[in-house]
């Protein structure tokens, strides 16, 4: 009983970590040091025409950016923080 107890908690575990790690991606692994400035990004972001309601670093190197396209459709945008290039971008 114990061992099917241990199993479906491990299961559980590698699947949530799978899922995290399919979620968000890795944008760079380079130093902050390497970085564009958050002020330098949030201007580029504005440049091209976006709305930003939150603005974040993640785990995986990325700026992650919450907001509105120039369309005024919601957005969640990773940032390449050292380029500034889109890494992936989901459009509700």
């Amino acid at each position: 009983m114990k061992r099917t107890v241990l199993k479906g908690i491990v299961a559980s575990s590698l699947l949530a970590a799978s899922v995290a790690a399919v979620a968000e991606p890795t944008c760079t692994d380079a130093p902050q040091s390497e970085w564009m400035s958050e002020k330098e990004m949030k201007q580029q972001i504005a440049d091209a025409g976006y709305k930003v309601k939150e603005f974040k670093t993640t785990d995986g190197g990325c700026y992650e950016v919450y907001g509105w396209d120039d369309q005024e459709r919601r957005v969640e945008i990773y940032f390449n923080p050292v380029n500034g290039e889109i890494v992936k971008k989901e459009v509700d």
